[in-house]
């Protein structure tokens, strides 16, 4: 593991470990607001697996852990999707808690009882994939920036943002965050079956990871200008074009294939004798009518002089992404103005292609070692080690080829390049969403997975101006008292984000 990464990945632990600590810390001094997170009716259709529950005072401590939406998440683990609205919470962490629960701790039931060992699974699973996703986050900010110390910066950030205690609790942000940055990473890296699984995964985890396949559509895109412009071959063009499509669709299908299991459990198998509105649409997708039924989410629903509070709450972070969104507007402006548009599609394929290039061939490189070391070790190292060259030889002839095309453009790279493109359009999609048609105060955590905020707040930690100081000194205050109040809040039952 390269130092740097190995130094996120450490950072990322002691994250994890300090933002524990904070909240057991805040359990322990203050009384929750809320105690109705120990009760726990029994299941509808009751199961020997919830049954065994036995009240033990430790018991009890464990399950209250879960709060908020993790109560939500906690009893699909548990008894199944029950109500109408169990089904606005997607089945990836319940699922996932759920194995963990039967498997790895399951010789934990009998001691804390099941629905303890849920939460339980669900803190340590949580914890486990944040690590694992900030190690992501560096990797594609190495990719996307072209500058190890500016992805350091952004990943110091994101290991301590001010979503963090989201992250080491029962929601299923660590999930979301683990395969969508991990599934960016490996699109931008050239593995796209890996990134079509990684990404549709995302979508099981949070309803807006199926966003992600927009990612799929850009590259799509330059690849089809590519083949079509350049080298003249519109049937590369149009096979682009369709494996996108497809890439798409597989992308959005853990969605859909949600609710339409919702749909025949409440709408053709219900017992209901009413059917509901949402059954009666032409196209009958659940989860936008419990959204707006049950949470009153829409657009301008939340403008009230009564939301206030909540708007000053998400202020912070929906001023970061709006300056995360002019400034690398401004950067790609100034890049095109500069370097042109087709020059920068050719540039991005190419490094692209130079990624894909050297993961396969150390890939080849490692498979020749595991096969010819066992029968003739001399003649077998040779062997490797020749092909070890060659390979080497090859991704760096292809490497300097890249670099030689692109001379004229390389000190421009240094600031920017056009695969920040899709990156500015997501953010700036899912901020106009968090303002004007969800509850604002959740756009602290629904932002929090979003790269360019982070490269962004580097970007002035890094500036050396007198003006940048004065906010870099804002943002780490913003960062540092989030993950306190969110500690000592949301842990309790107070309202937070």
């Amino acid at each position: 593991m390269a130092p740097p990464l190995a130094g996120v990945v450490r950072l990322a632990a002691a994250s994890r470990v300090l933002v524990l600590s904070l909240s057991i810390l805040a359990r322990l001094l203050f009384r929750p607001y809320d105690t109705s997170a120990s009760l726990n009716p029994p299941c509808l259709s009751s199961s020997p697996s919830a049954a065994a529950s036995p009240p033990t005072n430790l018991s009890a401590a464990v399950s209250s852990l879960a709060v908020w939406d993790g109560v939500h998440f906690a009893r699909p683990a548990e008894c199944g999707y029950e109500y109408e609205q169990s089904f606005a919470f997607l089945p990836l962490l319940p699922a996932s808690i759920a194995l963990l629960a039967r498997s790895l701790f399951a010789p934990l039931v009998p001691v804390l009882g099941y629905r303890a060992v849920l939460v339980l699974s669900g803190y340590v699973l949580n914890n486990v994939t944040f690590v694992a996703a900030a190690a992501y986050f560096y990797r594609l900010s190495v990719l996307i920036l072209k500058d190890r110390k500016a992805a350091y910066r952004a990943s110091v950030l994101f290991c301590f943002n001010p979503a963090s205690v989201f992250y080491s609790s029962l929601y299923s942000e660590s999930l979301y965050a683990l395969f969508s940055l991990g599934g960016l990473f490996y699109l931008f890296s050239g593995a796209n079956t890996v990134a079509a699984i990684m990404l549709a995964l995302s979508g099981s985890a949070r309803s807006n990871g199926a966003l992600n396949a927009g990612y799929f559509c850009f590259q799509a895109l330059l690849q089809a200008y590519d083949a079509a412009v350049r080298k003249k071959r519109p049937l590369f063009a149009i096979q682009a074009l369709v494996a996108a499509a497809l890439r798409t669709i597989f992308i959005f299908l853990p969605f859909f294939a949600f609710q339409a299991y919702a749909y025949l459990n409440i709408c053709v198998h219900g017992s209901s004798e009413e059917l509901r509105p949402w059954c009666k649409t032409k196209v009958p997708l659940l989860y936008g009518f419990i959204q707006s039924h049950y949470w009153g989410v829409g657009f301008l629903r939340y403008f009230q002089v009564k939301q206030l509070p909540n708007f000053l709450l998400a202020s912070p972070v929906l001023s970061l992404a709006v300056y995360s969104i002019i400034h690398y507007t401004k950067m790609l402006h100034q890049l095109f103005r500069t370097t042109s548009i087709h020059m920068q599609i050719i540039t991005a394929l190419e490094e692209s292609s130079v990624e894909s290039c050297k993961g396969s061939d150390d890939m080849t490189v490692s498979r020749s070692e595991l096969s010819t070391g066992s029968t003739n070790k001399t003649q077998g190292n040779s062997k490797v080690k020749q092909r070890k060259s060659i390979a080497t030889e090859k991704a760096s002839a292809t490497f300097h080829d890249t670099m030689s095309a692109n001379q004229n453009i390389k000190e421009i790279q240094d600031e920017g390049s056009i695969l920040l493109l899709p990156f500015v359009l997501h953010l700036a999609f899912m901020t106009f969403t968090a303002f004007f048609v969800m509850h604002v105060q959740v756009s602290t955590r629904f932002l929090s997975a979003s790269p360019p905020i982070y490269w962004a707040a580097a970007h002035i930690l890094a500036s050396p101006n007198c003006s940048s100081r004065r906010w870099s000194y804002l943002i780490c205050v913003y960062f540092i008292a989030y993950i306190l109040l969110g500690s000592l809040l949301f842990s309790n039952f107070y309202p937070f984000t």
